[in-house]
């Protein structure tokens, strides 16, 4: 009887802190759920916006390759033609600061072998070449066309292109954001409007990120010549794209 009884009370404790247990789980659940409950609803919408100019600034990327016997002769041929491009590119108005090596590199050149011969033969070098790439930045595009041919006549005998831009894009960037804006209030109006519900007040904005593609459109209107002589060169318009995202609490 005892031993009954010792059960009993030490039984009973314990299922007292279970009671207390599942009874505190259900006061700790009921404001969570309250609050999900009261969570609001939410839509969440992509808006795209763009913004278009003409450039001002572009970007040359010229060089001079030259070949020689010995590395230091095709090097000595290949500074005189360099600084004759560099001098050129001074007298045409660009700045020290707009002129900047992008590349310089000096490797033999091998002997070609003769394919109608079978039997194996060492390499041989017949010569070296050397080439030192420059980057130019033209801030006046009337003069483009005149630098371009300036340097080629000068001695620069490699380009690899050019690429427009413009030089200070924010107040375009500004716009380009707006414009994203106003398209995703569209769309979230639209997609409510068929949906049947209203909209409330927006939650958060978030920036996707912004685009300014190098390459340009021409456009046979912006051909620029600046003599008779020179290069022609357009300039095209350059398009910057801005993209957020919305979240909109809907009723």
């Amino acid at each position: 009887m005892p031993k009954n009884r010792n059960t009993i009370l030490a039984a009973t404790p314990l299922a007292a802190i279970a009671t207390l247990a599942l009874f505190l789980g259900f006061v700790l659940a009921a404001p969570a759920h309250a609050q999900e409950k009261n969570e609001p609803r939410t839509i969440t919408i992509t808006g795209e916006g763009k913004a278009m100019a003409a450039p001002d600034i572009a970007y040359i990327s010229t060089g001079v390759v030259t070949e020689g016997a010995t590395a230091a002769e095709a090097l000595a041929a290949n500074t005189k033609a360099m600084a004759e491009v560099f001098a050129g590119l001074k007298d045409a108005g660009v700045a020290e600061k707009d002129m900047q090596t992008s590349q310089f590199s000096v490797y033999p050149v091998y002997e070609q072998q003769d394919p109608q011969k079978q039997e194996p033969r060492t390499p041989k070098i017949g010569g070296y070449r050397v080439q030192n790439q420059l980057t130019v930045t033209v801030r006046d595009l009337t003069a483009l066309g005149g630098i371009l041919d300036k340097v080629v006549s000068l001695g620069s005998n490699q380009m690899n292109g050019i690429s427009f831009s413009i030089d200070k894009p924010e107040p375009l960037l500004d716009e380009a954001r707006k414009d994203a804006v106003k398209d995703a209030l569209r769309k979230a109006k639209l997609y409510a409007g068929a949906a049947g519900i209203s909209l409330g007040q927006i939650m958060s904005i978030s920036e996707n990120g912004i685009g300014m593609p190098p390459q340009p459109y021409y456009a046979k209107d912006m051909m620029m010549r600046a003599e008779a002589s020179s290069v022609p060169v357009a300039a095209g318009e350059q398009t910057i794209t801005a993209s957020v995202n919305l979240v909109i609490a809907i009723d």
